[in-house]
């Protein structure tokens, strides 16, 4: 008796048309669930809430004008919300921005009038100045291994110390001379914090440098190869060294985009008011992160988008000036903010969940 077992041939019975085989792995989320895991949406639908409650409670918001306010006081709030925002991406933290926003101010301010200088001499120096503190910050992570909170706290205080005794010992006084009859003045001015008519309505030049630099910030995370580094410092810097990343230059140069932030904001404070207090800036730190936080981008690092942010930011100046349009208490913007930041991480950690949820 023969031992030899013939195997019948496999009958395949093939998919009906039109029909396409998937797994768990494979199968798309639905649409809603797939842009609710998007970092940006959950800040633009709570923008949109906060814009429409305050559309109610405050009819003043309605005006052209009023709105023009808000755009102005959330500008000022993005240019800066912006580079900390990617650092965040990046794994870090900039404690030292806000104080950074006004040494960039002194600098321009204290070097153009006691030198008796241009204005734009003052400018560049300032420049320099805010670009090497965010080397130093970025320098001093990288090469010591130390949390970025902690050495820019360190920052922070040095430079608040420094803001107000540089500027007691070279004017005798708490804030800078007014700088605006020297030459120079009024083309800095036009620049960093001149208005243009848009429909009878005057707009701060800051709002169109704030659009602008979103814009191209989402570029660079986006379309580029140094975005790209951005999220891989931020997820896991050993990994992405292992791959070629090079982690010093990108957190070195996003620490460095701070300073550049700072430069920019204070400059725009400086030819607004012409002079510049030498205690003020502390506290606006924490408001640059919770912007980013609130914005979408985790405290963890590797995970955000720029026009979150920008959003979180128009959070932020639609509660500021709304609650003054309201009529009411100013004191409970802090309330407000605490509550949009506790909401936001909450959100964010949904968010999370459902970015890697199968």
């Amino acid at each position: 008796m023969s031992m030899t077992q013939h195997a019948e041939p496999a009958v395949t019975t093939p998919p009906a048309p039109g029909r396409k085989d998937t797994d768990g792995r494979t199968a798309q989320r639905p649409l809603a669930l797939r842009l609710l895991a998007r970092p940006e949406i959950g800040v633009f639908l709570g923008a949109a809430a906060v814009y429409v409650f305050f559309l109610i409670a405050a009819p003043p918001v309605r005006d052209g004008s009023s709105m023009a306010t808000v755009l102005y006081q959330a500008s000022t709030l993005g240019i800066m919300t912006l580079p900390v925002a990617l650092l965040m991406i990046g794994g870090e933290f900039d404690l030292s921005s806000g104080v950074a926003v006004l040494t960039s101010a002194l600098t321009a301010s204290m070097t153009t009038y006691q030198l008796t200088l241009n204005v734009w001499m003052g400018v560049i120096v300032a420049l320099i100045v805010s670009l090497a503190v965010g080397f130093f910050n970025g320098w001093m992570v990288v090469r010591t291994g130390l949390p970025s909170f902690l050495v820019t706290l360190g920052t922070f205080l040095i430079l608040q110390g420094a803001n107000l005794a540089v500027t007691k010992l070279v004017t005798t006084n708490v804030a800078t001379d007014d700088i605006s009859n020297m030459d120079g003045f009024d083309q800095a001015k036009k620049i960093f914090a001149s208005s243009f008519d848009i429909g009878g309505v005057q707009v701060k030049i800051t709002v169109f440098y704030w659009l602008v630099f979103a814009a191209l910030a989402t570029w660079v995370l986006l379309r580029t190869k140094y975005g790209n580094w951005i999220f891989a410092v931020g997820g896991n810097k050993d990994s992405a060294r292992a791959v070629g990343v090079p982690v010093t230059f990108t957190k070195i140069s996003l620490f460095m985009l701070v300073g550049l932030g700072a430069w920019f904001v204070g400059m725009h404070q400086l030819f607004t008011f012409n002079t510049v207090q030498s205690g003020e800036g502390v506290g606006q730190e924490l408001i640059y992160i919770a912007g980013a936080v609130i914005g979408g981008c985790l405290l963890t690092g590797g995970y955000g988008s720029a026009i979150g942010p920008v959003f979180g930011a128009f959070m932020f100046g639609m509660v500021n000036q709304g609650i003054v349009f309201a009529g009411w208490n100013p004191d409970w913007f802090k309330a407000f903010l605490g509550v949009m930041l506790l909401g936001a991480v909450l959100i964010n950690l949904w968010v999370r969940q459902s970015a890697t949820r199968r």
